[in-house]
This record gives structure tokens, sequence and C-alpha cells, in this order.
């Protein structure tokens, strides 16, 4: 699973034969998109061996992935298709009865039956809080692929299938690389990325080798300081206060920042832009408007939703470096978040949390339940929640007593 490019998305090219004004009408917004594959940003299709072989494979694999991922299986049900092919409803409970989706509820786990057919956009929906897909690629086509070497399934009229395969599997007594697959696979080694070959049955191995390319293809961080509120219990812009030195807080936090991501971007209103600009910062102006910090929060993953963004609030004047560096040391890019625990509280602090690209999708959907706290997001969804080195440090200063508390300390 390689590092995919997060490129930003632009807009159709402009036909200089258009009509005058044609360039500004667009049917569709130029947005940049999440980057997936037919089930999920990272998928490893299993071929090349009965589909009973997949599957155990896959069995095998799980117990190893599962402390660090969120791993979802992927095939199809060929008793299903069976009983279709011989006149029988391959419907059952209250779907055969005429309900179109069924909800169980299996105290351990849960089901949901649908008759509506599976797309390249359900799909991905269906599994976003999985980490990785591995799939039965006899049924279904992934991004990448795990090839077994099985004789009773040769690959030689299935290469385009073959797209970026990440290592060759050797069943028990098969030793050479077929002929056609060698040439199949010839371009990548001639670019240097020679296709690892290991025994299937060593899980360890292969196990070991997902979850390292797993890794190297976890989201980049990119800074956020969410600049943009109000300010209205403080009287004026929260942003702007000095609490070190001269220099106004939302660029301490942007200076914090910048040691850990690939660049920093401070939220803020369309009407802070010109000032931020003059104050040397990034602005990445809200686009999701009057939501909090929820419309920043937005608005990053907007311009860039193949990235997890390192969310900083700037009423947190005494943050430092140490504990910014512990919340990315610990980072779990297989969970939708990684934050910190309230102090005061059970719960997570949303407002310096990294938010992993999948946390985008279940943002909106809070949204569209009539949610905008990203805290109840985090409270509802998988994520890994630290206890903070320095609880004091994740104080918010709201009102100009806190401030003058606050300043007061940092002099001491």
């Amino acid at each position: 699973m390689k590092p995919n490019p997060t490129t930003p998305a632009t807009g159709p090219a402009i036909n200089p034969a258009a009509p005058a004004g044609a360039a500004s009408r667009r049917k569709h917004a130029a947005l940049a998109r999440p980057d997936f594959g037919e089930f999920g940003r990272h998928e490893l299709a299993i071929l090349g061996a009965p589909c009973g072989r997949i599957k155990e494979l896959a069995a095998r694999l799980l117990p190893l992935l599962a402390s660090t991922l969120r791993v979802a299986y992927v095939d199809a049900d060929h008793a299903a298709a069976d009983a279709a092919r011989n006149g029988t409803a391959p419907e059952t409970g209250m779907l055969a009865a005429g309900a179109s989706a069924e909800l169980t509820d299996n105290i351990s786990f849960a089901r949901l039956d649908v008759r509506r057919p599976l797309d390249k956009f359900s799909q991905p929906e269906l599994l976003a809080h999985q980490s990785l897909a591995l799939v039965n690629g006899n049924h279904f086509r992934a991004r990448q692929q795990l090839v077994i070497l099985d004789q009773a399934k040769p690959l030689d009229k299935k290469l385009d299938r073959l797209t970026d395969v990440r290592a060759l599997l050797l069943p028990e007594g098969v030793t050479e690389v077929p002929a056609y697959l060698r040439a199949h696979l010839a371009q990548a080694e001639a670019a240097g990325n020679a296709v690892p070959v290991l025994p299937l049955a060593d899980t360890v191995a292969l196990a070991e080798l997902v979850l390292r390319e797993w890794h190297a293809a976890a989201p980049p961080l990119r800074g956020l300081v969410l600049a943009g509120g109000r300010s209205q219990r403080m009287g004026h812009d929260k942003g702007q206060l000095a609490y070190h030195g001269q220099q106004q807080q939302r660029a301490y936090a942007a200076e914090l920042l910048a040691p850990f991501c690939h660049d920093v971007h401070v939220s803020c209103r369309p009407d802070q832009v010109q000032e931020l600009d003059y104050a040397g910062l990034r602005p990445l102006p809200d686009s999701f408007l009057d939501l909090g910090p929820l419309g920043g929060l937005l608005s990053a993953f907007r311009l860039d939703p193949n990235a997890a963004w390192l969310v900083v609030a700037c009423d947190l004047p005494l943050l430092s470096e140490t504990t910014l560096g512990y919340l990315v040391e610990n980072r779990q890019p297989g969970r939708l978040a990684t934050t910190f625990q309230s102090p005061e509280n059970e719960w997570p602090e949303p407002l310096i949390t990294i938010w992993e690209p999948a946390s985008y999708g279940q943002l909106l959907r809070f949204l569209a339940l009539g949610y905008s706290c990203p805290r109840k997001t985090l409270i509802n969804s998988d994520i890994e929640l630290l206890t903070p080195p320095a609880p004091a440090e994740l104080r918010n200063v709201n009102t100009p007593e806190e401030a003058e508390q606050v300043m007061k300390s940092i002099l001491n």
C-alpha cells in the first residue's frame, strides 16, 4: 500500500473557442475527491487460488493485523447465487417478506441486509470505518493485489487484474514464478520495484509486509490552527492576544505545529484573510459557515480530503511542543482520530486532535443528523484516546480574567 499523492483538484481546462464567460460556468464544482478504490483507501485483493484458500489466508492474517488495523473482508456468497439459479429466492427473513432492509442487533455484532445493489459509491461508504479491506480477488477487483501461485487457478487470462502486485505467495511444492507472470511484472522490476516472493505458509512475514506498507502509506499530516471564532466572551479576537512576547497567539500556535506538519493553515472567517496574509500566515477561510470549529475542520478536508489534519485551537496558550510531539508520536492512523482525554472529564478534546481522512465523512454524517459538535463525533467513533502528559496545557482561555491569569503564570 504505497503512499498516494495528495494534489489539490484543478478545474476543467478552458476552451479558447468557448464564448466569453463560459469558463466561469461549470456544471459541477471543482472539488478534491477522497482517494478511494473499490472498497476504501487501502485494499488488497487476494487471487490466484480457489476461494476457500483465499478465505483461509485472510483468516490467518486477521489476528496479526487486528490490533493495529480495522480490517474488512469482502467476498461473494456462492450459496445465494446457486439458489437464484435454481429458481428460489436468495433473500431470507424479512427481506423475503418484502422489506427493503433488515437491521439485526446480534448484541456482540450487528448485521444489515439490504436489497439495493452495492456500487462504487455505497461500498466505500459502508466500509468507511475500516482501515483495510481484504478482498476475494476471484470476484472483485482492488487497487493492489496479493497473488497466490496456485496451479489450480492460473492467472494468465486475468493479467488485467494485476495492476499493483505487492507480493507473490508460493504454496507448498511451488518453487517457480510462471514465465507469463514474470513477463507481466517485468516493468515493475525494471523500475526497481521488485515484488517480494514469500511462502504462502509464512503468515507472520506476510502480515509484517502488509503492516509495513500500510504505515508507509499513512496520510501526511497538515496543520490547522482554529482562529475564526467571534471571541464573544473575550471581547476581542483571541488569536491576536500575545502571551509569548509580542507574537500573536495564532502565529505562536502555527509555529508550534510547523515541525510536525507538511504545512500549516490558519482557519479563519473570510473577513480575516487580508490581515492573516499581512501577518505572513496561510489563511484558510471557512467554506462551511456558521458551524463553529466544525466549519474550519470541514473546510480543511474540503481543501485536502486525503491528508490527516493536526488541529489546534488558538485559545491554548499553555500548549507546548512536547505535548504536540506526544500526540504525533502516539498517532494511530488506523483509527478515525487520535486525541487527548479532557483533564476535566472523560470526554475527548476535539480541538487538539489528529483527524484522519476517514473522519471527513463521519463529520458530514453527524452534520446531516443535525450535530455540529466535533466532540460528539469523537465520542461515537473508533478513536485513540490518550492521557495528556501535561493536563494543564489543555486549558482553554476564553475570558479576559482567564487570559490575565495565564499571562501571569507564563511570566512567573
